[in-house]
């Protein structure tokens, strides 16, 4: 296999960032499925709403929980909208590495079935009378196992009810996969083995999944598998499943700050076009569409200051001095717009194209590079607090700017599987932030605090800790902020602030704070207040950037004052992270194929350069 990769599609979540420089295998499309002959017996159709987990800082790829076989065991499994198959470890894995879940025994499952050569064996790669699997990646890691059917469940909220689907049982991985901490993949692509696909078949649920990412701090999100009644301010545009096995959008240009990048629309629909992937990372622009947007980006920033990224060996651009507040960074970074064929646009923030220095406070990086392909990549860190509803029946994928942690909250109940009983409320609720008035907010509560928990633990759980302190504050969650959180060793420091209604609440709260009173969940360990003041209305009204900057200065100051003290392990997290880091920006294509398709590699000359 003499071919050299074509283009660059960026980081595969399912690989949690493994990129090392190898494009050779070539693979053909996936095959996409006919769906004209399948029923829409509406009274049969279901749905399930299920949590994601982990994050894009710490992890790269984002999990869900799944259950697989009678008795039911649960698996964390990464949603990747670019993979057809769905598969966990089997116990009979003479290669695999050490997950977070137990191995899957096919031999404790009563409903458990090999799958057999024949017509089910949609792969064609047999051996002996099994149906097998084998998946490779650019960067050298494979996966490969049998083909079984068992009962798979989705949540306990699911009323798709457990249904017998086809997924691997993996007896061999090699390479990255190895080291992942998630289980497997749950495939959502397009193809005859996609968890999709095969729930559309069997006619229980229509023909639509949606994926909610948290925010930049926040990590978690939700996944809707089925049909709901979409808001009426979801925009949507097509997406043509004949135009590459991809999920593929009709981009046509894109707004910073308003003014258009002087662009032909025909950039954006180069090779496979604009692929919208759950399995990437970050965004990969065609060498033109970059150096427009970095531009435009760099001519808009103001007084912000130009710093290295925060490792030498990648060229990272990067801007110091917007603060540390995520909901402040609107006021340093331009709005960005995607304009669609159809004419409808979408907006996207600041947090949907940046991401954190990790070694200067209140610095930021382009989360958005140079593709080596005229593909257009838009990865996880565009859909951050997005709703995006991929409607495949209708061929169509939609979007809107929403809070994804607590997703369900706003999603409107229903009495019948993927029908609305009332409008939906999705749009991001007001909340008050220093930088602004408070409304009717009586006081605040400025915070902070140690916590006896890591930085990767509680970067996946911010959402979390919110809900604890609301919840133990008797406050809605809009009225507790989260400012900023710094590691300290093996502890971490958290910076927040709370909008009580009144302000006899409000000295209240801080006396519950200091008797230790508010209790936190076991995985934040316990907590000791560094500071913890009230702020009249007066006061934190007017608060603005320069505030941010003592509240992250004092933190600072507690964090290396326990630095010095915990410096073996703060040395031996920077190396994971370097480590990690590395890995992530390598931006290499990572290709998924079959054995059987390896055999076409010669004549087809097609990449599926998956990330």
């Amino acid at each position: 296999m003499a071919h050299k990769a074509l283009f660059l599609l960026g980081l595969s979540l399912a690989q949690l960032g493994m990129l090392s420089v190898f494009a050779n295998p070539m693979v053909m499309p996936l095959e996409l499925v006919a769906n004209s002959h399948r029923r829409r017996d509406r009274e049969l159709l279901g749905s399930a709403r299920m949590d994601l987990h982990d994050d894009l800082l710490t992890k790269g790829y984002y999990t869900s929980r799944v259950k697989i076989g009678t008795p039911p065991h649960e698996f964390s499994l990464i949603v990747d909208t670019g993979s057809t198959v769905t598969y966990v470890p089997c116990s009979s894995c003479t290669h695999c590495g050490n997950h977070q879940d137990p191995r899957f025994s096919p031999a404790l499952s009563s409903s458990y079935k090999p799958l057999e050569c024949g017509s089910e064996c949609s792969t064609g790669f047999c051996d002996g009378s099994r149906c097998k699997y084998q998946r490779q990646y650019a960067e050298k890691s494979t996966s490969s196992g049998v083909l079984g059917k068992d009962v798979i469940g989705f949540s306990n909220s699911s009323d798709l009810g457990g249904q017998r689907l086809v997924f691997g049982c993996e007896t061999a991985e090699t390479g990255d996969l190895y080291d992942q901490t998630a289980d497997g993949i749950i495939g959502l692509g397009r193809g005859p083995l996609s968890i999709i696909d095969q729930l559309v078949e069997k006619n229980a649920m229509e023909d639509v999944f949606s994926l909610c990412y948290g925010g930049m701090d926040e990590g978690g999100g939700a996944m809707i598998l089925g049909g709901f009644q979409p808001p009426k301010d979801m925009v949507f545009t097509a997406s043509d499943p004949h135009r590459s096995p991809y999920y593929n959008l009709m981009l046509k240009g894109i707004r910073v700050g308003g003014s258009p990048l002087r662009l032909k629309p025909e950039v954006f629909d180069g090779k496979y076009g604009t692929v919208l992937d759950s399995g990437t990372t970050y965004a990969y622009f065609p060498g033109a569409a970059f150096q427009a947007f970095k531009s435009a980006v760099k001519e808009q920033v103001g007084s912000l200051k130009e710093v290295p990224g925060p490792d030498e060996k990648f060229k990272d651009i990067c801007y110091a001095g917007a603060g540390t507040n995520v909901s402040n960074l609107s006021q340093f970074f331009p709005s960005v717009d995607f304009v669609f064929g159809d004419g409808q646009s979408v907006t996207l923030s600041p947090e949907n194209y940046l991401f954190r220095h990790t070694k200067i406070s209140g610095a930021y990086c382009l989360g958005v590079f140079e593709n080596g392909d005229p593909t257009t990549l838009l990865g996880g860190i565009i859909v951050r607090n997005m709703l995006v509803t991929y409607n495949r029946g209708k061929a169509s994928i939609g979007f809107l700017k929403t809070k994804c942690n607590d997703l369900w909250s706003r999603l409107p109940e229903t009495n019948e599987p993927g029908h609305s009983t009332q409008p939906a409320q999705f749009l991001l609720p007001p909340a008050p932030s220093p930088s602004v008035g408070a409304g009717d907010m009586a006081g605040a509560i400025e915070v902070s605090m140690l916590l006896a928990t890591n930085y990767t633990t509680f970067a996946s759980l911010t959402a979390e800790f919110v809900k604890d302190v609301a919840r133990e504050l008797d406050l809605d969650l809009d009225q507790v902020r989260i400012l900023n959180f710094t590691a300290a060793g093996s502890s971490i420091v958290v910076a927040w602030m709370a909008f009580p209604n009144e302000m006899d609440s409000t000295k209240q709260l801080i006396s519950r704070l200091e008797r230790h009173e508010v209790h936190l969940s076991e995985v934040f360990g316990v907590y000791n207040l560094t500071s913890c003041r009230v702020l009249e209305r007066q006061n934190f009204r007017q608060m603005g950037g320069s505030r941010q900057r003592e509240i992250a200065a004092a933190t600072l100051i507690v964090a290396v004052c326990i630095i010095l003290v915990c410096t073996a392990g703060g040395v031996i997290y920077w190396q994971l992270w370097r480590f990690r880091r590395n890995k992530q920006h390598s931006y290499q294509t990572i290709e998924e194929q079959t054995i059987e398709e390896q055999q076409h590699d010669n004549e087809a000359g097609v990449q599926l350069q998956h990330l």
